[in-house]
């Protein structure tokens, strides 16, 4: 388990008292804390965290089968938390709120509790509930981490800690709250005029949110004497020193760089790999970034760090970087240490840094293309907006990356388990279902790839998405591969690999093998017609 990791997610909820996201909440929990007994705070907390936890592990599930637009989960928080001030500024809603909270945490007061210690872990769950989505750029890093990876846990232990250090402000100031009110007559006597004066702060905070307010907390500001057109969007809110690159094994395109040379400039760090679908789709906006703003002043360098083990080999990436037309340096980090300077952990990510050789801005996965590019012409310092496809891609209930070697294989549905440095003779299932695959005939499997035996070895997969691509090779010549899609001969909507229901597989790349016109399903069968064809892996795209 990572315990540097969640120690730093520990540390970063705890960060949380100093970001807007969390004025809403804190007038919700100071207000629920007046009523009840000492244990109701602990409630409150406990509740919090375990709701909190289990919808952001859930997040990415939820979001893909609903085909929900983040924003517009954000903007459902904001509604409900100005519900909830509302509620607080009734007598007659609060009053009915208590009532319903009562009756659901019934349970809890008849095993012999009075102390509204249950109905706080409702109280709690609640808030955790809508607080989850609208928390702000310092909740979306640990979100989009957990997203990413699957439920390991690691992950659970990073969103427990995430969540047990933004809790540890709220339960000082729920206990610190109720021991004002104790101490005060005054205060105690007016309880209903603070919990009314609470929810008016709740809603102005809200609002203030909904409008632009996080500009005016956790974003870069602008200078006076800056272009009236442009600003720093979505800025750290603690601008850091770029780190070092280095443990470069070869650099292509350019001689060995520094971030000390580039200072003067403004620097894009990519974070990429050549077989990686999420990379590739961010190319074409690199590259046009990077003939539009080199002569200015930017500067883009890709840090190929290797997923698989072929993509260390040096000639691999040379071809790579030759046959997708990248102009700018790219730096072979097989090692990890770049990645590991910059804490990265996401194909692919984008670090923004200034003349002054600090990270200012960053960006993980795709998306955000508009704002990365205005962002870059502010730090250039060219007026003017402008307005780039965003390319934001609903993925419905899209079949997840399936990696296929033992390692990180998920939904292998055939009737034999797989048999990790060996060579076994399967079966199909008689039916494979959603997102699951299965292997025919004779199959190598290693921990991170498998590889055909024999001629006829097939790898059958149900899949949902509208584009299928595998990252495949044939190291020791080339793997003529027949393809079937719901058993048929693949002859149209093929990939761009594809022809006449065929792919040859040379070198280990990536190869695009089903290109719907819409989002749709069906059964993809791959049938090597000689051994020595190594598959990976199976991405998808919309």
């Amino acid at each position: 388990m990572d315990f540097l990791t969640a120690g730093l997610a520990f540390l970063e909820g705890l960060a949380l008292i100093l970001s807007p996201c969390i004025l809403p909440v804190l007038p919700i929990i100071l207000s629920g804390s007046l009523t009840g007994g000492k244990r109701r705070p602990f409630g409150i907390i406990i509740g919090f965290i375990i709701t909190f936890a289990i919808v952001t592990l859930c997040s990415r599930f939820l979001v893909q089968a609903a085909n929900i637009n983040p924003d517009l989960l954000r903007n459902i928080s904001y509604t409900l938390l100005i519900v909830f001030g509302v509620v607080m500024l009734s007598t007659t809603l609060t009053e009915k709120f208590t009532l319903a909270t009562g009756k659901l945490s019934q349970v809890g007061t008849n095993v012999g509790t009075n102390e509204g210690f249950f109905s706080g872990i409702l109280f709690g769950a609640l808030i955790g509930i809508i607080w989850t989505p609208c928390a702000g750029p310092i909740l979306a890093a640990v979100i989009v981490q957990v997203a990413t990876l699957k439920t390991t846990a690691s992950s659970i232990a990073t969103v427990l800690a995430f969540a047990a250090g933004a809790s540890v402000p709220m339960l000082i100031i729920a206990i610190a709250g109720r021991g004002i009110i104790n101490k005060f007559n005054f205060i105690k006597n007016h309880t209903t005029t603070i919990r009314k004066i609470l929810g008016v702060i709740l809603i102005a905070t809200v609002l203030l949110l909904m409008f632009n307010g996080e500009l005016l907390f956790a974003r870069v500001t602008n200078n006076s004497d800056d272009p009236p057109a442009t600003h720093l969007e979505n800025g750290l809110m603690v601008p850091f020193q770029a780190p070092a690159i280095d443990g470069i094994d070869q650099w292509f395109n350019s001689p060995p760089l520094t971030i000390s040379q580039l200072k003067g400039k403004v620097v894009l760090i990519d974070f990429w790999t050549y077989s990686c679908i999420n990379c590739l789709r961010t190319l074409p906006y690199l590259k046009d970034w990077y003939a539009k703003y080199h002569d200015k002043g930017l500067e883009i360098i890709g840090i190929q760090t290797p997923e698989f083990e072929f993509e260390k080999n040096i000639a691999n990436v040379k071809n790579a970087v030759a046959r997708l037309g990248i102009k700018y340096p790219v730096a072979m980090d097989n090692s990890f240490v770049t990645w590991n300077n910059y804490n990265n952990r996401y194909w692919p990510a984008h670090y923004l840094i200034n003349k002054e050789g600090q990270v200012v801005y960053e960006q993980f996965g795709e998306g955000d293309y508009n704002v990365t590019e205005n962002n870059i012409r502010y730090l250039l310092g060219i007026d003017g907006e402008v307005q780039t496809p965003s390319n934001d891609q609903g993925f419905y209930a899209q079949t997840p990356e399936t990696y296929l070697g033992t390692a990180r294989a998920e939904n292998f549905a055939g009737d034999q388990a797989e048999k990790t440095n060996q060579s076994f003779i399967y079966t199909y299932p008689t039916a494979i279902s959603d997102d699951g695959w299965a292997l025919k005939g004779l199959w190598w499997v290693y921990p991170d790839k498998i590889v055909s035996g024999a001629a006829g070895a097939a790898i059958k997969l149900h899949f949902n998405a509208g584009k299928v691509y595998a990252v495949m090779g044939a190291p020791h010549g080339k793997v003529a591969v027949d393809v079937l899609l719901n058993d048929k001969k693949l002859v149209s909507e093929q990939g761009s690999d594809v022809t006449n229901g065929q792919v040859t597989v040379t070198g280990n790349r990536l190869y695009s093998l089903v290109q719907f016109k819409q989002f749709g399903n069906g059964t993809l069968e791959l049938i090597a017609e000689g051994e020595g064809l190594e598959v990976y892996t199976f991405t998808f795209g919309n």
